[in-house]
This record gives structure tokens, C-alpha cells and sequence, in this order.
């Protein structure tokens, strides 16, 4: 019986406490200064090194470039660019091994689908995915 109490007598002890949940997404979401979401990718900053597709634990990352056709540019320039988030941890390696942080990582994460086609995503959408950088600008 003196269980039963204790056990009483602590439940009604949090209702007294402040509540944890947030009404997401009616309250917008603070999020830690390291905390991780989807990649945003700067395209005309990518020097095509492969280093973020090498590095990547899960092999999600599929990065190809070809000879640049500009006489005066040497190198190679960027042709396709795509990350399948079906795959993807987010473990943020690809963004520390980026020599010109090309790939930075944002605070973004729905990436909720029906599909599992819409989780295979893109140059374009990558570069579009430039609201709430971390650290800096985009």
C-alpha cells in the first residue's frame, strides 16, 4: 500500500509541473546549435573532389562531373548531383570533409512521403534547400 501511495503521489507531483510538449506545427520549433537536418548543396561552390561521396557511411550521396568545356576554367564542373534520403543518416560527414562547404547542413528535416521515389532527391532541390543554414549563410 505505501507503493501504491508513492506512486500516486508522484503522478500528481508532475501534473503540477510545466509540460514539455510543444504544438508542433502550430509552435515553430527551437532547435539546438548542432542539431542536424537535410543538407542544402551550393552547386556553383562544388569543385567536383568526390570526397563527400567517398566519406559517406551509407553510399547515398551520387556525385558526377565532367571536363569543363570553358577553355579558360580548368577542372571539372558538376553534372548530377543526388542524395536518396531513404539511405541517408545525416550524419553530417559529407559537410565536414567539403573543402569549399559546398554541402552544409540546415535545420530543415519533413521530409515525410508517401512514396519512397520522393525521398530521392536532386540538384536543383538540394540548392533550393537554403532556409536555415547552419552556420552562415547560404
Amino acid at each position: 500500500m505505501l507503493r501504491f501511495a508513492k506512486g500516486l503521489a508522484y503522478t500528481f507531483k508532475q501534473m503540477t509541473e510545466k509540460k514539455a510538449t510543444h504544438m508542433y506545427p502550430d509552435q515553430e520549433m527551437i532547435w539546438p546549435e548542432r542539431f542536424r537536418g537535410i543538407q542544402h548543396f551550393a552547386p556553383e561552390k562544388c569543385i567536383v573532389c568526390n570526397q563527400c561521396a567517398r566519406i559517406c557511411p551509407t553510399s547515398c550521396i551520387n556525385l558526377i562531373g565532367k571536363k569543363s568545356e570553358d577553355p579558360n576554367k580548368k577542372g571539372k564542373v558538376i553534372d548530377t548531383y543526388d542524395i536518396n534520403f531513404e539511405l541517408c543518416i545525416l550524419c553530417d560527414l559529407c559537410t565536414e570533409v567539403c573543402p569549399t562547404e559546398a554541402i552544409v547542413m540546415t535545420t530543415n528535416f519533413e521530409l515525410a512521403t508517401y512514396s519512397r521515389d520522393e525521398l530521392f532527391k536532386n540538384l536543383r532541390w538540394l540548392d533550393d534547400n537554403n532556409t536555415n543554414v547552419r552556420g552562415g549563410e547560404a
